[in-house]
């Protein structure tokens, strides 16, 4: 069953270098998968010993991703287990899961999860959830374009966790929490096995639990395997239909460049740029009428950062989606917006639209691996 030179070629991404993670990134090290992107933002602490095979006592204070990427190629010299120190929400372009051949979420929250279910459907990419709590577990794959994804089986209680965790003016509220669970590193190690072992199944082309969940019962270690029901309004199920390169990069490249290859490209000056995620553009006190650009992601910030200097109040945020030829936008590179590298752009008409993968990136962000 098992062929090595597939899995020797594999693109993987994991995201997330805890508890489950570790027990993936393990997994994939002992399968010979050859190419991992490990995406973590958070630092090694002491509670992490005690579930992480991958952590040493001297790790406390070092990055997950970069620890874990190491003791994987440790334990796999030819793996090139690449870190990536990021929010995988505001600071990774959907270029990743474009290289990807399958990611797998190790995850302990909703709104990471659900940024990767629809990244992953708009470029047409498999992937596999992985939860623990306590002693239970569950694993869930997705794959695009055959529903139901993960968002279809959110219900009013997710959305509800996910909309508190926002405030109204779209800035993330401190203190709270975000869903985190507690784990047990028996029911990391059960649930990261099966994660991976329908990872080597889709890897193959073999018939795998698509839009189904295993479940693990460890009080009784019972399991059963769950349908999840397609949902027809689901804002995730959103494929991109023709994606073109962009061979600079993300600082070089400026809204005005873009808009006039778009407009070539579409055959019409009626075009509007679409970004891949809502941008914060500016701040505006309602007290002392300040207004400050920022220029960042739509979450990044905290109501603490967004309060006025001057009287302490917090302020009205403007938001950009997008870039339609207004006066000053022009000359800002994508960078300079808050847009992470190696994403992507869509040029839309109101007759057809076309996406477009800012290429140059890609000597940066994936610059510990082989070109494909």
């Amino acid at each position: 069953m098992v062929d090595q030179e597939r899995l020797a070629a594999a693109k993987v991404v994991v995201v997330g270098a805890g508890a489950i993670g570790n027990e993936t990134l393990k997994n994939l090290a002992l399968l010979g998968v050859g190419n991992v992107l490990v995406i973590d933002m958070d630092t090694i602490e002491a509670s992490n010993l005690s579930r992480s095979v991958l952590f040493r006592g001297d790790d406390v204070g070092g990055l997950k991703a970069e620890v874990a990427a190491a003791r994987t190629r440790e334990i796999y010299p030819g793996c090139r287990a690449v870190p990536l120190v990021a929010n995988i929400v505001h600071e990774v372009g959907l270029g990743i899961f474009h290289w990807a051949d399958i990611v797998l979420g190790a995850l302990d929250n909703r709104e990471a999860r659900l940024w990767i279910n629809r990244a992953c459907w708009k470029l047409n990419r498999p992937w596999i959830d992985g939860a623990i709590e306590g002693i239970n577990g569950v694993v869930r794959v997705f794959l695009p374009g055959q529903p139901p994804c993960y968002e279809c089986t959110l219900g009013e209680v997710d959305w509800r966790i996910l909309d508190r965790r926002m405030s109204c003016k779209l800035l993330t509220r401190e203190q709270m929490a975000s869903g985190k669970t507690p784990t047990t590193p028996t029911t990391s190690s059960v649930i990261a096995g099966v994660q991976v072992q329908e990872a080597l199944k889709q890897l193959h082309g073999l018939p795998v639990l698509a839009g189904k969940g295993y479940v693990f019962e460890g009080m009784h270690h019972t399991s059963y395997v769950v349908e999840y029901t397609p949902n027809p309004d689901c804002f995730s199920h959103e494929t991109y239909g023709d994606l073109r390169t962009w061979p600079k990069t993300s600082e070089e490249t400026s809204l005005a460049e873009l808009m006039a290859w778009a407009r070539e490209a579409l055959d019409t000056d009626a075009v509007v740029l679409d970004f891949s995620r809502e941008l914060i553009a500016s701040l505006h006190c309602p007290k002392c009428g300040e207004v400050t650009e920022v220029f960042a992601c739509v979450g990044s910030m905290t109501e603490d950062q967004a309060r006025c200097p001057h009287d302490d109040t917090v302020r009205n945020v403007t938001v950009l989606h997008g870039y339609k030829g207004e006066d000053g936008l022009g000359s800002r590179t994508l960078a300079s917006l808050g847009l992470p590298p190696y994403d992507v752009v869509t040029a839309r008409s109101m007759e057809r639209e076309v996406q477009m993968l800012i290429e140059g990136d890609a000597r940066t962000v994936l610059a510990g691996f082989e070109r494909p």
